[in-house]
């Protein structure tokens, strides 16, 4: 059973309670005004309410600590902790009526995650890692999958969009992998992909091009239920680079080596 902390409790009761609000949006989505961000990129009512209401729980819950907010930026704090929120991650799902969405709020200590949740409301799924403490969804114990061959392996990864990103880059990556696994699969929430790494369903995970709050509550979930997360190219700092590979330790090398000989992530610049 997870261990109920005192900060699981007060990150499952900022979550729960977006997420009422999300779910009564999601409902009436085909009423959403919605406004264009940039390209691809769409911020609805439900999203910056979903934001609200998480950070006004966290404020209260632990004053004095900072926030970086997918739609409302940086908010300075006491230096030491800061939370990382996505309210709505998958919002093109959400808005097009597809029910595969999360909220992710990680807490940042010292400049490490320390710990992380992940909420699927449509199905009511909260995976959750505290360092130290394991990886759990609901109340069962995470473990990565234990998949040691390319051929036997079911791969999560994005795929860039319109204007955004370098499109025949990311084709060389998927092309690789599509041609040494037994399948890739795209579902639109890159949050959830690496919980669904935690939990075994995916045995591993690729993107380029992703924000800090994609993957802060991710990245301590995945390492809590025994995988690896790094940079494509083998570094540690992907919540600044936004190069990602999460899997288990035995397709760590294989994986990374593929990705890496198909071009890895493109240089800035």
């Amino acid at each position: 059973m997870a261990a109920r902390t005192a900060l699981y409790n007060v990150m499952e009761r900022a979550a729960r309670k977006a997420a009422r609000s999300l779910i009564h949006d999601f409902g009436e989505v085909e009423h959403l005004q919605i406004s264009m961000k940039g390209p691809g990129d769409f911020v609805s009512n439900a999203d910056m309410q979903a934001e609200r209401i998480i950070k006004t729980e966290l404020a209260k819950a632990r004053p004095g600590y900072g926030f970086l907010l997918e739609e409302g930026g940086e908010t300075q704090g006491d230096g030491k902790h800061r939370w990382i929120v996505d309210p709505l991650d998958g919002t093109t799902n959400f808005l097009h009526g597809i029910p595969h969405f999360a909220i992710s709020i990680a807490l940042e200590r010292d400049k490490e995650i320390a710990a992380g949740v992940i909420y699927d409301p449509v199905k009511d799924e909260l995976f959750y890692a505290e360092k130290g403490l394991g990886a759990f969804v609901n109340d069962r114990r995470l473990r990565v999958s234990a998949r040691p061959h390319l051929a036997d392996s079911v791969i999560g990864t994005g795929i860039p969009f319109r204007e955004r990103g370098n499109h025949p880059h990311y084709l060389k990556l998927l092309e690789a992998v599509m041609g040494c696994t037994a399948g890739v699969r795209r579902m639109g929430a890159a949050a959830l992909d690496l919980a669904y790494v935690a939990a075994g369903r995916l045995d591993g995970f690729f993107e380029i091009g992703l924000s800090p709050w994609d993957m802060a509550a991710g990245a301590v979930i995945v390492r809590e239920a025994g995988g690896y997360i790094e940079e494509i190219d083998g570094g540690k700092d992907f919540l600044t680079s936004g190069s990602v590979l999460a899997t288990n330790d035995r397709l760590l090398a294989p994986l990374g080596k593929l990705l890496r000989d198909a071009g890895g992530a493109p240089k800035a610049g």
